[in-house]
């Protein structure tokens, strides 16, 4: 074929509009931008500009420090307001002098620590002096004071040192308990450390008694091996990693002079972290201090600031050193700084704003356009306009049908001057057995549905169909996970058995369970306390112990056995202990649990249960990205506290509409694809191309099942699979095990794991080629009953096929300068017709907006 003219149109088609969410905003300047929409909202008239009140200095009510190791962060605000009571919040803790009254009661750096010196009470005072560059210097506030009482005990007194409390978080700020170092399964240099020290008691035994002891020397603490390689006095492959004479070197040294206690069993311990602040609005390139406190169980409080281990969930938008400063970058967004403390975790959240006033606003149609719109607003980004007609009918039955708009829908959609089409539209889709085949292979793949051997093949098929059925019905989704989770009875009577035949321990299927329907990923606390989350062993343990009672029987062959649940108590053994632990859901208290009753029935009605914080906020997330290519928390399956969602309030407000809709899981998706938020254009504005608060739709690669299909839709031709009848789509076989290399190239999951992960959306070189060169392509463009040979023998006119080629690839009308350059390009061959019309649908299927749902 002669395609060397037709490759720079295809590369032409589409390609103004296709960029993704990953490319960070340039910085720019505060400034004014009107955008004129179809439903435009003028922002009120603005009140005459007054004078704005004077500022306040907002400090702690006041210190409390017991003991000589007591330290502070103080953590002192700046309250700007403007005339209409809005408060302007900067952090001033190092900008401010700081005096203690009397002096040698403790000392303040400039940073805002503080360290107590002798026992007694008295006064900080801090003073903040108003510089000429600053912002709120139109205020007339030259100098603001503000003070505090201090009060300062047990200096003089020598306090004990608890092991757990004092000594193990040394060990994971420096990271020596780290998965890189002794913390790893089989320690280092035949040192073993916990895991970032979630077992204290197995790293005292380790530490104390190992090795004849021969790593503290209490009868001269300084030539205990510990310190010694701490501080690279001896050989340390890890370098230095503490300073002699510093304030954690003194306590490992008082630890060890004293004779290396524990700790007793009556001493408090860590119920919780707090961060401070919890969240605050920021202006790029400002820095904000921290304080972390830790609240123990006798009720007292502990600043534990230069302990806790900080990490930031993106280091392009803010960076945070180990004394809890955070600075900021140039871009806009949100960021999360997590702080770590003997297994507890606090996060504190930074909304940086582009500094954009906008004028005029899209209408909100829906609680979608309430809450990002809102979100847009308070980062100053602006919105994209709405896309047309034709994008949005291609990228709603796409999204919602996994299938091309047919040129007759395309061209009825476009003429349509109905008001409510969308909303029509959506119901239709909704309505289609395509939508239940699209949503079933979806479901089907991270359910784990597949067959290896041809005697599985009857589950795989049946399960699929179940799920296929479910979705037609708008089976609620609270039953559709307890018929999942409480399956029993065999593959013919019951086919949702299928997910325990192929998950089949009960520690995968509280993986499994956990990562599908709470976004919980518990494997870590298989082995160990979760390391970037709360849950430990023994919370696993107990999720494991709901699976514990069901049991495998024999069925009509070996590959369709049947699953009952057993007679009698539920629990699971603790992995180090023994201890039989009963079933418990993730942060619930026990309940009782009858001996005939099967244990995983109450496990979903815990998930299920409208006060759940997991269950419906889980399954949202999940639908967001199916929608929207970007999650509001990425992975959907990754929903811990350490990794906040970019808009908490729309996933709440989202949650709890689809929690009291009966978990009706087309309300949730009529409610998305019906707001103004998803008819927002992919096209970028020069202040949101690196946006992921939702200000423009981001395009996404078609997904293998659903590009294969659309290839066979716009060539009218048919892809065979082994076995099924011909004309099956790609989209409704019902698992992957068909051989393909169409859809393995372009990313088909293997079905292995509950993981969305394992669908590839990326783009590649080798796709590229097959759809450039593959015979597999090459034979479809060239099949007699295929739509070349069709438009060939047409006598509909050049004009005519090549508007109907474009309703059919892009649910559009060609331009003007389209179809001149392909009538041409066609009477230029018409003698050879049937190619060039072949070179033309080539170029088409190799167009990104082909290839790309934008």
């Amino acid at each position: 074929m002669h395609k060397t003219l037709l490759l720079g149109f295809a590369m032409y088609l589409g390609s103004s509009w296709i960029s993704g969410p990953v490319r960070p905003v340039a910085a720019a300047t505060a400034e004014t931008v009107r955008l004129e929409f179809n439903t435009p909202h003028t922002a009120p008239p603005q009140p005459p500009v007054t004078s704005p009140p004077a500022p306040e200095l907002e400090v702690p009510p006041g210190l409390h420090l017991v003991g000589r190791d007591a330290r502070w962060q103080l953590q002192l605000t700046l309250n700007a307001r403007s005339e209409d009571g809005q408060v302007q919040q900067r952090d001033a803790t190092r900008a401010v002098t700081y005096q203690v009254v009397p002096p040698h009661l403790a000392s303040v750096d400039d940073t805002g620590y503080v360290i107590p010196l002798a026992s007694g009470a008295g006064e900080l005072v801090a003073t903040w002096t108003n510089p000429q560059s600053d912002a709120v210097e139109s205020s007339g506030a030259e100098t603001l004071s503000a003070s505090l009482p201090i009060h300062v005990t047990g200096v003089e007194e020598t306090q004990p040192v608890n092991f757990p409390n004092q000594v193990t978080p040394i060990f994971t700020k420096y990271g020596c308990n780290g998965g890189g170092c002794h913390g790893k399964a089989a320690g280092q240099a035949g040192f073993k450390l916990s895991l970032l020290g979630f077992e204290p008691r197995e790293d005292y035994e380790h530490l104390v008694h190992e090795s004849r002891g021969r790593r503290v020397f209490p009868a001269v603490p300084a030539r205990s091996l510990l310190l010694q390689k701490a501080t690279n006095e001896s050989p340390h492959g890890g370098g230095q990693r503490i300073q002699i004479d510093s304030p954690e070197y003194r306590i490992l040294q008082r630890w060890i002079g004293s004779g290396m206690p524990y700790g007793s069993d009556a001493d408090p311990v860590v119920t919780h972290v707090e961060m401070l602040p919890t969240e605050r609005r920021l202006e790029r390139g400002e820095s904000q201090q921290l304080a972390v406190l830790a609240h123990y169980s006798d009720g007292s409080i502990e600043d534990i600031t230069r302990t806790a281990l900080f990490e930031s969930n993106n280091s392009e938008l803010a960076q945070v050193d180990q004394r809890g400063l955070v600075q900021l970058g140039q871009n806009p967004g949100d960021v999360a700084i997590m702080a770590r403390y003997q297994g507890q975790v606090a996060v504190f959240r930074a909304s940086i704003p582009l500094g954009v006033t906008i004028e005029t606003w899209p209408t909100p149609i829906n609680l979608v356009d309430s809450f990002v719109f809102d979100k847009l607003k308070t980062l100053g980004i602006p919105p994209s306009q709405a896309c047309d007609d034709s994008t949005f009918i291609r990228r709603v039955t796409l999204d919602l049908c996994g299938r091309l708009p047919t040129a007759a829908e395309s061209l009825a959609y476009l003429e349509s001057s109905d008001p409510n089409k969308v909303e029509s539209l959506v119901e239709r889709l909704l309505a289609s057995t395509a939508h239940a085949e699209f949503f079933a292979k979806k479901w089907s793949a991270i359910l784990r549905n597949r067959h290896d051997t041809p005697g599985q093949q009857f589950a795989a098929y049946a399960f699929h169909d179940w799920l296929r059925s479910s979705f037609q019905d708008n089976k609620p989704y609270d039953q559709l996970v307890r018929d999942i989770l409480t399956a029993t009875g065999s593959m013919e009577t019951n086919p949702a058995v299928a997910w325990l035949s192929e998950v089949t321990t009960a520690e995968a299927r509280v993986e499994d369970a956990a990562q599908l329907f709470l976004g919980q990923r518990l494997q870590c606390a298989n082995c160990h306390h979760h390391p970037f989350e709360k849950w430990s062993q023994t919370d696993y343990f107990q999720m494991v112990a709901f699976f514990s009672k069901v049991t495998r029987k024999e069925g009509p062959t070996p590959e369709q056995p049947r699953f009952v649940s057993r007679v009698g108590g539920a629990s699971a053994p603790h992995p180090k202990t023994g201890a039989p632990l009963p079933p418990v859901g993730l942060d619930a208290e026990p309940e009782p649990i009858a001996e005939l009753d099967d244990p995983r029935e109450n496990l979903v009605d815990w998930m299920v249960a409208h006060d759940n914080p997991y269950f419906a906020r889980a399954l949202v997330n999940r639908y967001w990205k199916h929608f929207f290519a970007v999650g509001m928390v990425e992975p959907e399956d990754d929903m811990r506290v350490t990794n906040p969602p970019s808009n908490p309030e729309l996933l709440d407000a989202l949650a709890e509409s689809f929690a009291s809709s009966g978990y009706d899981l087309k309300a949730l998706m009529r409610l998305i694809c019906t707001s103004n938020t998803y008819r927002r254009s992919s096209d970028a504005n020069e202040h949101n191309l690196g946006d992921h608060s939702y200000a423009r739709y981001y395009p996404k690669r078609l997904s293998a099942e659903v590009l294969l299909d659309a290839v066979d839709e716009v060539l009218l031709t048919h892809t065979s699979y082994a076995g099924m009848p011909v004309g099956t789509r790609a989209v409704s076989l019902p698992d992957t095990s068909f051989n393909s290399y169409f859809l393995d190239v372009f990313g088909q999951p293997d079905s292995a794991t509950a993981c969305e992960c394992e669908r590839s959306q990326e783009t590649t070189l080798a796709q590229s080629l097959h759809l450039l060169n593959s015979k597999e392509i090459q034979s479809k463009l060239s099949d007699d009953a295929g739509l070349a040979a069709n438009y060939a023998n047409s006598s509909d006119g050049v004009a005519r096929n090549v508007e109907q080629l474009y309703l059919s690839a892009f649910s559009r009308r060609p331009t003007a300068v389209e179809l001149q350059t392909a009538v041409q390009y066609l009477e230029n061959k018409s003698d050879q017709l049937r190619q060039a019309y072949e070179d033309l649908v080539w170029a088409v299927l190799n167009s990104k907006e082909f290839v790309f749902n934008h």
